[in-house]
């Protein structure tokens, strides 16, 4: 062999090496808050499902990048021809984890998925009680679908409804659904430890809980049997490093190996990096300026749609997400089915703005606070800067705007519980189907009970009539025709200023391989490994 085909074997081999992945070593990631609870059931937010989404399974998974459904726990389902009873065959000799807390060596069967159905919905539970309430079940009333949930036999689950909806396989790859364990459950009442349920957690999935230093770091190590094979590295960081610069920092340093919701301005420097590399994606988010219609003026549809043409959205979109978005003018992602191009929001317009206020007698304006989040999400940036724009732009027609904000867990309790009057908010697919923005951000019935994901507190009966029809039929191009309906009434009554559809970017360490984004948000890390 000459020395130049030696050269390109050499080099050949090399890099195919380098791409065989490879066990052993820890994953740190740098995101920008605490969780709020590890029970995913009870919460609805980011950093809290970011947890979930390693330490627990679901029935069924939503395969990567589109809008199918994947066995998971459960091999495989039938569904009546009536469509109100899902059948599930579950998966055998899987464990869920032993801990230093819990050490029984517990199957997963169907009573597992009984215990973390029925809690949900039965009051008589004794877990029912036990958390909170639980928000994304609330939100998608399913209460109204769920009849009862059965063990016809160890490995055998049923699914009774009260009626057809479409979306409800989807709905069981959602973090709510996620399986835990009915034997740890009697374990901690017999211990009196309920509450423990959601802060040492115990799953199926592929990471195991470790440590939770509050406002520092949570620590999951891997899951050595898991069913679905073994994680690539022996230990999982989430590191909390709220400040976005100071996460950069720290992945320029090699002191982080991937890191969350880099500020856009700090793209370019990362990307320019010798050791990163990026992953982008247009995700499946909006951004929003919700407007709660408990509070006045803001039951006044006039007063919504003078806003909705005050704010210059194009100026936010260069100032605040600096090329990684593009402006909203609906409540759903253009890339999700059943979105309607044909609708166009409402331009930027302050003539017309002021025009509209003062048929809703406010020519003089009036005095409002607007809450903005303190942290980076992964459909806004930066709500400060945001809402600092929007300032400036509502006193152009003589609203007063005092800028409010509280730490994470705060902001989330009380503005779901409504006590804002604006708010800055936002949502990110988490089954791929319109149902999961539509309904559990603007339906009727996820308004009238508190806390709420209905931000605007919006009770409209056409809206909701209509995404009860889409949700009750099998059909596609009828559910399609139904949301399309539905976003034009959306227009019309302004519940929101839609903002913007972030792209979403996650920086890492060239050395880390494996790692997917996948259009729901997920940062899941079973697949992930590290270049030595």
């Amino acid at each position: 062999m000459t020395k130049s085909l030696f050269s390109v074997f050499l080099l050949l081999t090399s890099l195919a090496f380098a791409q065989t992945p490879q066990f052993g070593g820890t994953i740190i990631f740098g995101k920008s808050g605490e969780a709020v609870s590890l029970d995913p059931s009870h919460e609805a937010d980011t950093e809290s499902f970011y947890i979930a989404q390693n330490v627990y399974d679901t029935l069924v998974d939503h395969k990567s990048n589109s809008s199918g459904i994947e066995a998971s726990l459960a091999t495989s389902w039938d569904i009546s021809d009536d469509g109100l009873k899902y059948t599930f065959k579950l998966r055998k000799n899987v464990y869920f984890s032993n801990t230093r807390y819990f050490k029984q060596k517990s199957e997963f069967t169907a009573a597992d998925v009984v215990f973390s159905f029925k809690r949900q919905f039965e009051k008589s539970h004794k877990y029912h009680n036990i958390g909170g309430s639980f928000a994304t079940w609330n939100a998608m009333g399913m209460s109204n679908i769920i009849d009862d949930v059965t063990a016809l036999d160890r490995y055998t689950v049923q699914f009774k409804l009260k009626r057809i909806e479409s979306p409800f396989l989807a709905n069981l790859g959602m973090e709510f659904a996620s399986i835990l364990s009915n034997d740890y459950a009697k374990y901690l009442l017999k211990t009196n430890k309920q509450n423990q349920i959601g802060e040492k957690p115990v799953g199926t999935g592929p990471f195991i809980f470790n440590k939770w230093v509050k406002d520092d770091k949570l620590i999951l190590t891997t899951n050595k049997t898991y069913w679905n094979g073994k994680p690539f590295v022996d230990k999982l960081i989430f590191k909390i490093i709220t400040n976005s610069k100071f996460r950069s920092d720290e992945l320029k340093n090699a002191s982080i190996h991937i890191m969350d919701l880099p500020n856009p301005q700090d793209i370019n420097s990362l990307e320019n990096s010798t050791n990163i590399k990026l992953v982008k994606k247009e995700g499946l988010n909006v951004a929003y300026l919700a407007f709660n219609q408990e509070k006045k003026p803001f039951d006044n549809k006039l007063v919504r749609q003078a806003i909705s043409h005050a704010i210059n959205v194009k100026k936010i979109i260069e100032v605040v997400y600096e090329g990684y978005g593009r402006i909203a003018t609906n409540p759903i992602p253009p890339g999700m089915w059943s979105y309607n191009n044909e609708l166009k929001g409402y331009n930027y317009d302050i003539s017309k703005a002021k025009e509209l206020l003062k048929q809703a007698g406010l020519e003089d304006g009036f005095t409002s606070n607007l809450w903005a989040m303190p942290l980076a999400r992964p459909y806004n940036p930066n709500a400060r800067k945001m809402a600092k724009l929007m300032k400036a732009d509502l006193e152009k027609i003589g609203i007063k705007v005092k800028i409010i904000s509280y730490d994470w867990k705060s902001y989330l309790k009380k503005s779901s519980m409504g006590e804002h009057e604006m708010l800055l908010g936002g949502w990110t697919s988490g089954n791929g189907d319109p149902d999961d923005f539509l309904n559990i951000l603007l339906s009727k019935h996820a308004a009238l009970q508190k806390p709420s994901e209905n931000k605007s507190f919006w009770k409209n009966d056409a809206f909701t009539q209509l995404i009860e029809k889409a949700r009750q039929t099998t059909n596609i191009n009828e559910r399609t025709n139904f949301y399309k309906l539905a976003q034009v009434i959306f227009e019309q009554e302004a519940p929101w200023k839609p903002i913007a559809h972030q792209i979403v970017v996650v920086p890492m360490l060239k050395k880390v391989h494996g790692f997917k984004l996948d259009s729901f948000g997920k940062r899941e890390f079973r697949n992930v490994w590290i270049e030595k």
